[in-house]
């Protein structure tokens, strides 16, 4: 049988893409792949760049041949439109027709859910960005497979500034947390089930110091840090701990513990949308 396939859409745009590599990150296409295939051992990834103007982009057919699709977070605002995100919603609309098993990240949450007919607003509360803190199941998220092996209430990586204003037909709210009401969904469309989290169970603590970095300015405007070397040096501890999760004093300082610094335990959304969405319907399709 053919080794399993599965499409990284990338949300962000070349320049984007750029900043976060001038910052010490790289695209989040790149590290979502690699953990794709750490996760589902003999898995081939693609990347498409829906993004990027002119993009060469698979249609519906083309989508078919994957066994699942992710997106990945953005720095862009859905409720933008314009030649950079007309052109995601499209794509992440073709992909709900064809019932193949999606997964969303933050960005990739916001676009599912216009995609399926709700909508997305800059968060009145402004931005949530290095942990999210006690992100708590709903009643619909208690018992529902993504959070199989994780705690009622618990921490994850995360940066955004908008959220979820109005559900999509057919969704049920999985988790929220103080900062935004909606923090996972499950959307029901046509015949597709996708999930989504407004965190990054993907990202590393790299991820995230970059993700800083690559904000900068922005941060400290916002009150974030009182300047950019505060900024630079907490993003160096983050970088300090992740090459190094032993360090207590680090992690006592940024009040992280196995929510964050174990990695199965943080990235098991995305486990368990591989093991109870991907794999049974890879079954079904007879491409075992």
């Amino acid at each position: 049988m053919p080794a399993p396939r599965l499409l990284v859409i990338e949300g962000n745009t070349a320049d984007g893409r750029a900043l976060l590599k001038a910052a010490g990150g790289d695209a989040p296409s790149v590290g979502y792949s690699g953990l794709l295939r750490d996760l589902l051992p003999g898995a081939v990834t693609d990347i498409c760049y829906p993004a990027d103007i002119g993009a060469n982009l698979p249609d519906a057919c083309g989508i078919e041949g994957y066994d699942g699709v992710v997106i990945t977070g953005s720095a862009l605002h859905v409720y933008d439109g314009g030649p950079h995100v007309d052109p995601q919603i499209a794509l992440v609309r073709a992909t709900l027709s064809t019932g193949i098993p999606i997964f969303g990240s933050c960005w990739g949450l916001q676009v599912l859910n216009v995609a399926a007919g709700g909508s997305v607003r800059r968060n009145p509360k402004g931005r949530e960005i290095g942990f999210g803190r006690r992100i708590r199941l709903t009643a619909a998220g208690r018992g529902h497979p993504m959070y199989a092996g994780k705690d009622e209430v618990f921490n994850s990586v995360t940066v955004h500034l908008d959220e979820v204003e109005s559900v999509a037909p057919g969704t049920r709210v999985l988790a929220s947390n103080a900062v935004s009401a909606v923090q996972a969904i499950e959307i029901a469309h046509g015949d597709a089930v996708a999930w989504g989290v407004q965190y990054h169970p993907e990202y590393t603590l790299k991820d995230i110091a970059a993700t800083l970095r690559r904000y900068g300015k922005t941060l400290v405007a916002e009150g974030f840090f009182p300047d950019e070397a505060n900024l630079v040096a907490y993003a160096h501890e983050l970088d300090t701990l992740a090459t190094d999760t032993s360090v207590k004093w680090l992690a006592w300082r940024h009040a992280l513990d196995h929510l964050i610094l174990n990695e199965s335990y943080r990235v098991k959304e995305i486990q368990n949308w591989i093991t109870h969405q991907v794999l049974p319907m890879r079954s079904k399709r007879g491409r075992e």
